[in-house]
C-alpha cells in the first residue's frame, strides 16, 4: 500500500545510511543502489495509467512482468453451464485491448474447439455489407405509447452496481465513460449518490425491494422521494428489481458497520443499523399490483420509461404478468431478463450455482411469451448475464434481446483484475472497495476514457458482425442466424434450439402449444401463485 511503501522507503533510507556510516565513509553509493528503485515506487504512486501499482508500488510491478510473461492469447474468460462444465471460452484480455485501444486481432486463427460440445458460431452472408456504411452506434427506442418520455438507448450499457458495492472512483469512471460514449448507467438498488451525479451520464434509477432512495422510514415505497429523485434530466428510465441473477429469491442485508452516514443519506435510512432488503416488495403482491405500481412510477416520474428486471423462474409466473397486461391494459416500457449465471459481489454458493434460469434460456422464454400473447410490440426486452464481446450482443438479439447490459466487462474495463476480493473489501484495484488507500489508485480522468473506449469497440464488434451477416439492422437478426454444436457430429440453428411460438397463440386456451398447457392454465393475473381458475 501506498502509506505503507513511504514509510518503507523512509526506513530504509535511514537505515542504510546509518549502517553506512559506520562502516563505510563515504557512504554515498548507496543511493546508486538504492536510489533508483525508491524512484521508481515514488514514481509507479503518482502515475494514472495501473491501480495496482498506484496502491502496490514496486511490488504492483510483479503483476505485470507475469502479464507480458504469459501467452496472452491462451488467457480465458470460462464460462460454464448449470453442471459447471465448460462450454465456451472467450478471451479475457479482450477487454483490456479495447479498454485501451491496444490491437486485439490474433493470429493463427480460432484458439477454440470448434468440434466441441457448445461451440456456437453466427452465419456470415456472401452478400455482405460494408460496415462502414452502417449506423455506428445503433440505439433502439424505450418506451411505448403509455410513455411521454421515450428514450433511444446505447445496445450496450452498464448494468446495475450500486455504490457501496463498487467504490465512488468506479461508479464516477463508470459514469463519466457513458457520458463519453452515450449509453446508459444502471445505477444498482443502492440509490443515486452524487458519484452517479459527477459527469451527468444517462442514468437508469433501479429501485429494489428496500426502496433505497425512494423509501419511507418504516421501509415501505414512497411516491413523494421517489417523484423527487426522478425528476432529475440524467435519470432516462427507472428499473423496478423483482430478482437478479446471482441470488434470485433471496434478499439481502447492509450491515451496520457497512452503513456509513454517508451511505445511509443516498439510501435513506439510519446510518450505523443493519438495513435489510427483503427477498420480495411490500408494494405488490400480484401481477396486476405490479403492474399498477409501475403506471403509478411511470405517472409520478412524468412519463419516463418504467421496466422490471428479473431472472426468470416459474413460467406460470410470467405468464400470469402477461395475463396482468391483457387484463389491465398497463404495459411495461422494457422488461430486463438476467441469468442465474449471473455475478455479483457477495451470493450464497446455492444460489449462485444452482438458482434461475439461465440467460439464454430464459431470455427465450420471455420473448417467446410475450410473442404468444401478443405483447412485444409494446415491451422492449434488454439481455443481461456474461455479455462481453460483439458476438454476445448479436446472440442475445438473435434470442429476442432488444438492448444489452454488461457488468464484468464495464468492471474489467475499469481494471478488475478478478482477485475475487469483492466481498472483503481489500479489492487490489480500487473497484470493490471503500477502503480510500485502495479507492485512490483507481484514477478517474483514465478509467472513464476506458470505459467509454470498451463500449465503441465492442459496439464497433457488433455492427461488423451485423454487416458480414448481410444486415443493415439489429431487428433483422433472428435465432436462425447462430448456431451450436449439440454434439461431435451435429450442430443446431438457434431457431432449432428455441422454437418460435406462433403470435397470438397464447391469447386462447385452444391456440396454446402442449408444452405450456399446464403453465398457462394455473396462471392467474391476481396471483404469482399457481391457482386453476
Amino acid at each position: 500500500m501506498r502509506n505503507e511503501f513511504t514509510i518503507f522507503a523512509i526506513l530504509s533510507i535511514l537505515i542504510t545510511a546509518a549502517i553506512a556510516h559506520y562502516l563505510w565513509s563515504p557512504f554515498w553509493w548507496f543511493f546508486v543502489l538504492l536510489g533508483p528503485i525508491l524512484l521508481l515506487g515514488f514514481y509507479d504512486m503518482v502515475q494514472a495509467k495501473h491501480a495496482i501499482m498506484r496502491n502496490f508500488p514496486i511490488f504492483g510491478r510483479g503483476r505485470y512482468v507475469m502479464e507480458d510473461l504469459r501467452p496472452k492469447l491462451y488467457q480465458y474468460f470460462i464460462e460454464s453451464d448449470t453442471n459447471g462444465r465448460p462450454v465456451s471460452r472467450i478471451f479475457r484480455s479482450v477487454v483490456y485491448q479495447r479498454a485501451k485501444q491496444e490491437l486485439d486481432t490474433t493470429p493463427f486463427g480460432t484458439q477454440l474447439d470448434v468440434y466441441e460440445e457448445g461451440y456456437e458460431w453466427m452465419n456470415h452472408s456472401i452478400a455482405a455489407l460494408d460496415a462502414h456504411e452502417l449506423e455506428e452506434n445503433p440505439r433502439v427506442k424505450i418506451g411505448g405509447e403509455q410513455c411521454q418520455q421515450p428514450y433511444a438507448a446505447s445496445l450496450f450499457n452498464v448494468s446495475a452496481m450500486s455504490f457501496g458495492s463498487l467504490s465512488k472512483n468506479a461508479v464516477m469512471a463508470l459514469n463519466g465513460g457513458a457520458q463519453i460514449g452515450g449509453f446508459a448507467h444502471n445505477t444498482g438498488e443502492g440509490g443515486i449518490s452524487p458519484y452517479h451525479d459527477k459527469f451527468g451520464g444517462d442514468l437508469i434509477y433501479q429501485v429494489g425491494t428496500g426502496y433505497f432512495g425512494c423509501r419511507t422510514e418504516d421501509g415501505n415505497f414512497s411516491p413523494e422521494n421517489f417523484a423527487a429523485l426522478t425528476a432529475a434530466d440524467n435519470v432516462k428510465m427507472i428499473e423496478l428489481k423483482l430478482s437478479q441473477g446471482a441470488k434470485p429469491g433471496h434478499g439481502g442485508i447492509l450491515p451496520a458497520k457497512k452503513n456509513t452516514p454517508e451511505i445511509a443519506a443516498i439510501r435513506g435510512v439510519e446510518a450505523g443499523t443493519s438495513v435489510l432488503s427483503p427477498p420480495y416488495h411490500k408494494a405488490f403482491n400480484t401481477p396486476v399490483g405490479l403492474l399498477e405500481l409501475i403506471a403509478q412510477m411511470r405517472e409520478l416520474s412524468g412519463g419516463k420509461p418504467v421496466g422490471f428486471k428479473l431472472c426468470v423462474g416459474s413460467r406460470t409466473e410470467f405468464i400470469a404478468i402477461c395475463k396482468a397486461m391483457i387484463q389491465t391494459g398497463i404495459y411495461p416500457d422494457f422488461i430486463t431478463i438476467d441469468g442465474g449465471e449471473g455475478g455479483t459481489g457477495a451470493a450464497p454458493l446455492e444460489f449462485s450455482n444452482s438458482v434461475g434460469t439461465p440467460a439464454k434460456e430464459g431470455l427465450a422464454i420471455a420473448y417467446d411469451i410475450l410473442q404468444g400473447f401478443g405483447l412485444k410490440q409494446h415491451v422492449r426486452l434488454f439481455s443481461s448475464g456474461k455479455i462481453i464481446t460483439g458476438f454476445h450482443i448479436f446472440r442475445a438479439l438473435a434470442l429476442g434481446a432488444d438492448a444489452c447490459y454488461s457488468a464484468r466487462a464495464m468492471m474489467m474495463a475499469l481494471g478488475c483484475i478478478q482477485a475475487l476480493e469483492c466481498n472483503t473489501n481489500t479489492c487490489p484495484t480500487g473497484v470493490a472497495t471503500q477502503d480510500p488507500e485502495r479507492v485512490r489508485g483507481l484514477v478517474v480522468s483514465d478509467k472513464k476514457q476506458r470505459v467509454a473506449n470498451f463500449h465503441h469497440e465492442t459496439v464497433k464488434s457488433f455492427v461488423e458482425l451485423m454487416a458480414a451477416a448481410g444486415l443493415d439492422n439489429p431487428s433483422k437478426i433472428t435465432r436462425a442466424h447462430v448456431h451450436r454444436r449439440v454434439s461431435m457430429s451435429e450442430s443446431k440453428r438457434y431457431s432449432e434450439l428455441y422454437p418460435y411460438l406462433p403470435e397470438g397463440c397464447l391469447l386462447n386456451a385452444d391456440t396454446v402449444p402442449v408444452p405450456l398447457k399446464m403453465d398457462w392454465k394455473l396462471a392467474h393475473p391476481d396471483s404469482f401463485l399457481p391457482k386453476e381458475g
